[in-house]
């Protein structure tokens, strides 16, 4: 094995049925430093209990996921997608103080996709913006970072309409930097012509909240969500898009983040050691 980067955080979806005591334990255990975490774990043993574990477990937390699906139209499901955000960001705040020194209080969220029947984009961006403009204030109080994911176009109709790094800077430019910023995963931006200029944006306007890295290889699987692969399995070039990153000044935590039901199905401990293994070979080399 590798030495182990110790700016390797590992996104807790890359070990999805591990349930939190495992995923924390096979992370130390591995020398990995961070953790990112998901909500569903942390609310099966309930906040109070997931921040001690957290503490005890002497790891740092990078983000949590996730909040969003903002596109509903005004009514009740809408307003309970925005209560349950409310909830997803004082359990980052929580998180966040649990963790270990150089935690980062960081929501990742995703916008949602198009409203059943719906073919209005534009208006669904829109809805976005505004329940942002909601949740801000109250990010900003407990001190917690909206950090916007753009995810691959392919997702755009049920799962995420902004589709770019830059509309998802167009967004977050209507907010304070420290609360609304932006996530960048390598998986979601690597193909847009506009990418590295759009990480300098990211970097001068201070909005990159969290950098998130796994691979992309074709064929897709008929279940495209599950299609993420190890650093350097793929096509993804992790050194212009790492160095651009970095040359922002960005200094935080990197997670890897893999959804792919043959990785899900290895024992975690084995999908940690690889995931520090690959990430050294692909990724360790830029952060220069």
């Amino acid at each position: 094995m590798s030495a182990v980067d110790p700016r390797l955080s590992i996104n807790q979806a890359t070990i999805k049925y591990a349930d939190l005591a495992t995923a924390l334990r096979v992370t130390a255990d591995a020398g990995i430093q961070a953790i990112g975490l998901w909500r569903e774990p942390v609310n099966e043993v309930g906040l109070d209990i997931a921040a001690r574990m957290l503490s005890d477990s002497g790891l740092r937390f990078t983000t949590h996921c996730r909040g969003g699906f903002f596109t509903l139209p005004a009514g009740a499901e809408r307003d309970a997608a925005l209560d349950d955000n409310r909830r997803a960001i004082e359990e980052t705040a929580t998180l966040a103080a649990a963790g270990a020194e150089g935690s980062t209080a960081v929501l990742v969220l995703v916008a949602g996709g198009l409203p059943e029947g719906s073919r209005d984009l534009i208006g669904a961006r829109e809805r976005v913006r505004d329940a942002i403009g909601v949740l801000a204030p109250e990010a900003k109080a407990a001190g917690v970072t909206l950090a916007i994911e753009p995810l691959h176009p392919m997702f755009a109709s049920d799962r995420a309409v902004v589709s770019t790094l830059g509309q998802a800077l167009d967004i977050a430019a209507d907010f304070e930097p420290e609360v609304v910023g932006a996530a960048v995963d390598t998986f979601h931006i690597w193909w847009d012509p506009q990418v590295l200029e759009q990480i300098a944006r990211a970097g001068r306007e201070g909005r990159i909240a969290t950098y998130q890295v796994c691979d992309w290889k074709t064929p897709l699987p008929s279940d495209v969500l599950l299609s993420r692969h190890y650093t350097g399995d793929g096509v993804i070039d992790f050194g212009s898009l790492t160095r651009a990153v970095i040359a922002t000044g960005y200094d935080r935590d990197i997670e890897v983040e893999i959804f792919n039901a043959d990785i899900w199905a290895d024992a975690p401990s084995n999908v940690v050691r690889r995931t520090a293994d690959t990430f050294a070979a692909a990724v360790s080399p830029h952060l220069g």
